[in-house]
């Protein structure tokens, strides 16, 4: 986790340097229905390189944004799901969803 010295002095700053990538947004979308296994999370997004997964997840768990669990099974069984702090953005990507569909109904 990163410290309060860390990160940018502007809250909107702070939180775009946390979740402000196309990827980590969309990641946080699924989670807030359930907790995902890794290739689940790779079939349901579109063009992300398992690289650029692997790199995502890291860096939410790393910032306590998401938790990972590995059941000890053969084989291995990994679910990724959010923490505390990440489902306290339920409401951004809420409105993200609302604003979204509004601007949509804007071009019809």
């Amino acid at each position: 986790m990163k410290t309060k010295q860390e990160l940018p002095e502007c809250p909107v700053a702070t939180t775009v340097s946390l979740i402000g990538s196309k990827w980590k947004l969309l990641i946080i979308r699924n989670l807030l229905v359930r907790p995902w296994r890794f290739n689940e999370l790779k079939n349901s997004l579109d063009g992300i390189s398992q690289k650029v997964l692997t790199d995502s997840l890291r860096s939410m768990e790393e910032d306590g944004i998401i938790t990972r669990t590995v059941y000890p099974e053969v084989p291995p069984h990994v679910e990724y799901a959010l923490s505390e702090i990440g489902e306290s953005m339920r409401p951004i990507i809420n409105s993200m969803a609302e604003w979204g569909t509004d601007y949509k109904k804007t071009l019809e």
